[in-house]
């Protein structure tokens, strides 16, 4: 072989090499949470373990500060997914948006109820007449509140006096005494819990399997991107069945502002309560029973077809990984 052969064919295979990386390069792909929130602790696991990383993904985490914000992002095409209830979805699908879900994020009704410690507290009915601090509607917290009242017959307008105030700061009015009773998420239940008052009714347990957060996509979401999203993400609901301590490492991390106990706390109630789901997948049943809160409220007409909604062609490979 002369020289000229052989180095032509050096180029040519220096060419490949360095070629090669180009086409195994991760895809890329934008997420919109609403919040930074501990409810969405499965994605934060997924992207602190290298889970979207090892499905060749390259996942950029934005946050919104809304749902409506993040779906927007969605619907719009600035982002390829978002975190968030999927009410907020099936609102947007019944006026025709292109929307519907590919994954399970919350498996559980994650609101609580806690009162002060010597409030005596035998049943819901127990709290007519009583100042109630909650979220500034519209958010599952209070509406999930409203629900439960008018289910024991009551009116949340004229038998309790709702302190609404914005969601994550009901631990301060609560702790400072102006009420005795406050409806919370995780984890304002165990900064109040630390000091001092306790939880007297879950909703978790209550509910059961509720649909409360999930991933929501475009129905012309590139399907390759939408697989890779959903198997990371189960990856991470399986490492945090299974390693407690270091989801609550990675919980920490995540939130590195709030008492370390707090965290611990909180991440260990959710897991203990069902609130993050064994897997990606979403039932029936658990989309009615979220579903059946927003028609109560007249947030929407009526249940979204199920077949439709929620994309199983993602869900079940993810399910069925080895």
């Amino acid at each position: 072989m002369s020289l000229l052969s052989r180095i032509a064919r050096a180029t040519a295979l220096t060419v490949i090499l360095l070629a090669t990386p180009a086409s195994a390069e991760n895809k890329k792909a934008v997420l919109s949470q609403a919040f930074q929130s501990m409810l969405y602790l499965p994605l934060y696991v997924a992207i602190d373990e290298g889970f979207f990383t090892q499905q060749g993904l390259d996942l950029t985490k934005e946050t919104a500060g809304a749902p409506t914000v993040a779906l927007s992002a969605v619907i719009s095409g600035s982002a390829q997914f978002s975190i968030h209830g999927p009410e907020w979805t099936a609102i947007a699908a019944s006026k025709g948006a292109p929307v519907n879900i590919i994954a399970n994020v919350v498996n559980g009704a994650a609101v609580w109820i806690a009162t002060a410690p010597d409030f005596k507290f035998d049943s819901i009915k127990d709290i007519k007449g009583q100042k109630v601090v909650t979220g500034l509607m519209p958010t599952t917290s209070t509406s999930l509140f409203i629900k439960l009242l008018k289910e024991n017959g009551m009116d949340a307008k004229t038998d309790v006096d709702m302190i609404q105030v914005a969601i994550g700061s009901e631990p301060g009015p609560f702790v400072a005494k102006q009420a005795d009773i406050a409806v919370m998420y995780e984890p304002g239940l165990d900064q109040a819990v630390a000091k001092g008052m306790k939880v007297v009714l879950g909703f978790p347990k209550s509910y059961g399997p509720y649909a409360f957060s999930a991933v929501t996509a475009r129905n012309d979401v590139d399907p390759d991107t939408a697989q890779r999203v959903v198997n990371g993400m189960e990856m991470a609901m399986r490492f945090m069945a299974k390693n407690e301590a270091k989801t609550v490492e990675i919980a920490k991390k995540e939130f590195p502002t709030l008492d370390a106990a707090v965290v611990e706390a909180a991440v260990k109630r959710m897991l203990a309560d069902g609130v993050y789901p064994p897997s990606v997948d979403i039932t029936a049943d658990a989309l009615k029973v979220s579903m059946d809160t927003q028609i109560a409220l007249g947030n929407l007409a009526a249940q979204p077809d199920y077949k439709a909604f929620v994309v199983k062609k993602f869900i079940e490979p993810a399910v069925a990984m080895k």
